[in-house]
């Protein structure tokens, strides 16, 4: 999986995880002859997001840094996401 997956999965997560979800009606079944029902419905309150940049000039210190790399290796779950308009084997079908 690219990096670029793994972070929007992890941004979706996120993002999802600060809605507030309240379920306003109780779901109705069909009667036996399959008509009618109800699907529930729920008020879903998102946070509000604002994202700005602004441009600024910033000092730095200038420094020497001596660094000793080592290799290692790392396990990161596989996580699958499919969309909804693609075929069976995960391609766009428009």
């Amino acid at each position: 999986m690219s990096r670029v997956t793994f972070l929007a999965a992890a941004a979706f997560a996120l993002t999802m995880s600060g809605c507030d979800v309240d379920q306003t009606r109780e779901a109705k079944l069909p009667d036996v002859d399959v008509e009618g029902g109800q699907a529930p419905a729920y008020d879903v309150d998102a946070p509000d997001v604002d994202v700005n940049t602004e441009e600024r000039t910033v000092t730095v210190p200038d420094v020497d840094v001596d660094v000793n790399k080592q290799e290692r290796t790392v396990t990161v779950p596989d996580v699958d996401i499919k969309r909804a308009d693609a075929d069976e084997d995960g391609r766009d079908s428009g």
